[in-house]
């Protein structure tokens, strides 16, 4: 009996000690590019609900307990790395999932080429959410804490006319549910008849059907939350394992959009301390994320949820902190802060409240970041990397094509190079109100192209209030919350070819072939047409000729007019791209692929170089 004591005593002094329990590797192959292995397998972890770092997770003391009080779970873990572990930099570069994909890895090597590898990055991933579906997705496997009740609201968003909806989770009870509908994200709802839906197991059926450009929402009585917080556990615990096994030496967590509001929510709800206390990323890159943080540590979270100008202003995705030494507040404390850098793009200015980074809650003041945060701005792009697709989606004008993907790869140089060997990356980027620069909407001076209906407003947040515990423990105590006011919404000056003149310029902005937006509007076709359509930004090419532009009374001057041929045109964005290498926001293996797109861009819109020169 003693004897057993003793063990059981060893064990659970060793669970204290290390919250990851053992790792399975279940499949150890030749990775996705030369030089590379790629493991994949899943992590096991065992918390104790009572240390203080534990605490900061959303329900974690009414999780499920195993025989010694842990609160088990689990998660998928892949890995690319060098093969020859001499050629490793050291870094492990923990990519955050976004809903189960890996988006930063083909980000950053462009076609495959192997890049992250041949830096000799460590690729992690490790599952965060618990509601992702899919084979080939990496997924949490979280503790589900069965019989708990409470307020859930659905919103409904649909492009084609839909008549089921399935649920975020388990319905308990619909005595008091209701279905509402709105025309704009701030109209007024109006509620559907109680006999015109009907919930079957977790779907919700509305037999008139959910009509594009309308925001349907669905509140109901919820149960068996899964405790969703664990996803930060996962990510903090497994990276503090790499470093304890000798693995690596530091460490950056990277997220894209989604996830990269999840690494927002991660510094500020303190996270980036281990379980004893120690760092756990040295250097964090929230990118295209804006201003947001995100519904990933609550009851009744709803990861995936997002938000923009359109949908989802009423979920706890855009609330404070917003200022990025606001967000590293609890970790300067206790020592353990990470380089910062956070980067977007034109859209995630209106689109995600990029600009609540940088100024006053009131909207009149600008604030500077401190002195281990960068703020970079690409100006004229979309939420996505572009990767020169012009096409035309859901959306009035063509897609945003401008390709930002070799500025991604300097910045994860220069942020390594910063946890590393402590070289400070290029000073911040971003719009100033005290230069111009950054202006309410009503304010810019787009030029008026003919056919082209402009944006009238940038997506703004609102003041929340779910309720009292939401704030210290992520309990909504009522859905939709009350309403206060909106933060500002502030966007960058455009020039008079309606092009932004802050920011970091590419080559294709400053010397255009179109006016580069950060935003679109929705296709009459899917109704709302006056509203935003997310993520999206607008390519409006520059006319031709002279007599063209004349012809279609286009303010802004042609190519003819602004460059004598190809040639031309490619030797200034060359010579951009070597500024831009000067300043350190571009690699000088990637000129040949900036110029390369740029003479892309020509044979797409500037047609024969003959008919160019005719015009002249």
């Amino acid at each position: 009996m003693l004897r057993r004591l003793l063990l059981f005593s060893f064990l659970l002094a060793a669970l204290s000690q290390a919250a990851v329990t053992r790792v399975e590797v279940t499949e150890r192959v030749d990775g996705p590019v030369p030089g590379s292995e790629r493991v994949s397998g899943k992590i096991y972890f065992a918390v104790d609900p009572n240390l203080a770092a534990n605490r900061r997770i959303a329900d974690i003391e009414l999780a499920p307990r195993n025989a010694a009080g842990m609160v088990e779970f689990s998660a998928d873990l892949r890995i690319f790395r060098p093969k020859d572990a001499a050629k490793s930099n050291g870094t492990a570069f923990l990519e955050i999932s976004n809903r189960g994909a890996t988006p930063a890895w083909n980000t950053l090597n462009v076609g495959g080429d192997g890049f992250m590898i041949e830096q000799g990055f460590t690729m992690v991933w490790v599952g965060w959410q618990f509601d992702v579906a899919g084979a080939n997705n990496i997924k949490l496997y979280a503790p589900v804490i069965s019989g708990l009740t409470g307020p859930v609201r659905a919103e409904i968003l649909v492009n084609q006319k839909s008549v089921s909806q399935t649920l975020p989770y388990a319905v308990a009870d619909t005595s008091t549910s209701t279905l509402t509908v709105r025309d704009h994200a701030d109209g007024p709802r109006m509620v559907i008849a109680r006999d015109q839906w009907k919930v079957t197991g977790q779907r919700l059926d509305f037999a008139s059907g959910f009509e594009p450009g309308r925001v349907y929402d669905f509140v109901y009585t919820g149960r068996d939350p899964a405790v969703a917080g664990l996803g930060m556990a996962a990510v903090r615990d497994y990276i503090s394992y790499m470093k304890k096994q000798g693995e690596t030496k530091r460490a950056i967590g990277m997220g894209i959009s989604q996830s990269g509001r999840f690494l927002r929510t991660f510094l500020a709800d303190g996270f980036n301390a281990d379980e004893k206390g120690k760092k756990v990323f040295e250097g964090v890159w929230a990118h295209v994320a804006g201003g947001g943080n995100g519904d990933f540590n609550q009851r009744f979270a709803q990861p995936s949820k997002t938000t923009g100008q359109f949908g989802g202003i009423f979920f706890p995705t855009d609330l404070p902190p917003f200022l990025p030494d606001e967000l590293l507040a609890d970790s300067a404390k206790t020592g353990t802060a990470p380089k910062l850098f956070l980067t977007w793009g034109s859209h995630e200015y209106y689109g995600r409240a990029a600009g609540l980074n940088h100024v006053t809650e009131d909207g009149t003041r600008d604030v500077e970041p401190g002195p281990d945060v960068r703020i970079y701005y690409v100006a004229g792009t979309q939420h996505g990397t572009g990767n020169g697709n012009e096409m035309k989606g859901l959306a009035q004008n063509r897609n945003n094509p401008m390709d930002w993907t070799p500025f991604m790869r300097a910045t994860a140089v220069s942020l390594n190079n910063w946890i590393t060997s402590n070289t400070a990356p290029p000073p911040s980027v971003f719009p100033h109100i005290n230069k111009d620069q950054f202006v309410p909407v009503s304010a810019l001076s787009f030029p008026r192209i003919p056919g082209i209906a402009i944006v009238r407003e940038a997506y703004a947040p609102r003041r929340l209030d779910f309720g009292p515990e939401f704030l210290s423990q992520g309990i909504a105590a009522f859905e939709p919350p009350k309403i206060g006011e909106a933060f500002p919404a502030l966007v960058p000056q455009v020039d008079r070819d309606g092009n932004e003149t802050s920011g970091i310029r590419l080559p294709e902005l400053r010397f255009p072939l179109a006016t580069y937006m950060g935003w679109n509007l929705r296709d009459p076709a899917i109704g709302a047409s006056t509203e935003q359509y997310a993520l999206t930004g607008s390519m409006i090419p520059l006319p031709r000729t002279a007599e063209e532009r004349t012809q279609k009374r286009d303010p802004r001057l042609s190519i003819a007019e602004r460059y004598k041929d190809m040639q031309e045109y490619l030797g200034k964005i060359e010579t951009a791209a070597r500024e831009l290498v000067k300043d350190r926001f571009l690699l000088e293996r990637d000129i040949p692929l900036v110029v390369a797109r740029a003479k892309q861009r020509w044979e797409s819109l500037a047609g024969p170089i003959t008919a160019i020169a005719a015009a002249q």
